[in-house]
């Protein structure tokens, strides 16, 4: 376990520097040109990631001029907001799908500490507790590792927070959520999260790598919510766009 800083406002120096020794004398992930900054990704690359905008402010959807959109009007969502620093394109989905897919553990590490960066940039209340998007078991033992998880590691120390892998399981197996339009994916997701161990803390955050319809983890955050948690928040590495 992480060791707890309830209500700790973490900054930028703290996140930074305690990823400098991680990255010394290694090369960029994404052009494998020279060496990285904090994050694992040179001056360049980092400049080039496809930095979220304006957007819902429960669910992050890209928006122009509203502050919520239409589905979190007629449906408010089971958590309180979404924080997404980048949005799902190039090379942000590369990073993503090499940690997903091709077990690319240092781009998973990448990930978690750009987004502690986005976290800690945007302040206020942290919630001493995070917990990753489970795997089935089924999937874990395929794919040799869940990588919400590896990307919650570094954001949890980055942070200085707590992490909870175990609390909530995913309890039955569900088809890849890719590629699956969104009532598809709501129907595929429903019901698939079991709450094992009431987290001890009244604010949780779940952490994913990119969210898409949302169901998944509004599945989980009913999950958290229903066993008790007051606040459950969402941070994603990548927000995507809506499937029809």
């Amino acid at each position: 376990m992480i060791g707890e800083r309830p209500g700790a406002k973490a900054s930028l120096w703290s996140v930074v520097s305690g990823w400098r020794w991680m990255h010394a004398g290694a090369l960029c992930a994404l052009c494998a040109d020279e060496a990285p900054l904090p994050g694992g990704l040179c001056r360049g690359c980092r400049d080039d990631l496809p930095r979220a905008g304006h957007g819902c402010r429960l669910c992050a959807l890209p928006l122009v001029g509203a502050d919520v959109c239409g589905r979190c009007q007629r449906r408010p969502p089971p958590f309180r907001r979404v924080l997404a620093p980048f949005v799902y394109e190039p090379p942000v989905d590369a990073l993503i799908h090499g940690a997903k897919y091709h077990q690319r553990l240092g781009d998973a590490r990448s990930l978690g500490v750009l987004l502690a960066e986005y976290v800690a940039a945007v302040g206020g209340e942290l919630p001493p507790l995070i917990v990753p998007v489970p795997l089935h078991r089924q999937r874990l033992r395929e794919r040799g590792y869940n990588q919400a998880l590896e990307i919650a590691r570094p954001l949890a120390r980055s942070l200085g927070l707590r992490l909870d892998p175990g609390c909530c399981i995913r309890t039955r197996p569900t088809s890849p959520q890719a590629g699956l339009g969104g009532r598809a994916r709501r129907r595929n997701i429903a019901g698939a999260f079991t709450v094992v161990r009431v987290p001890q803390a009244a604010h949780v955050a779940i952490v994913d790598d990119v969210m898409t319809t949302g169901g998944t983890v509004a599945e989980m955050a009913a999950a958290l919510t229903g066993s008790g948690i007051g606040r459950v928040d969402v941070w994603v590495c990548a927000r995507a766009s809506l499937p029809r």
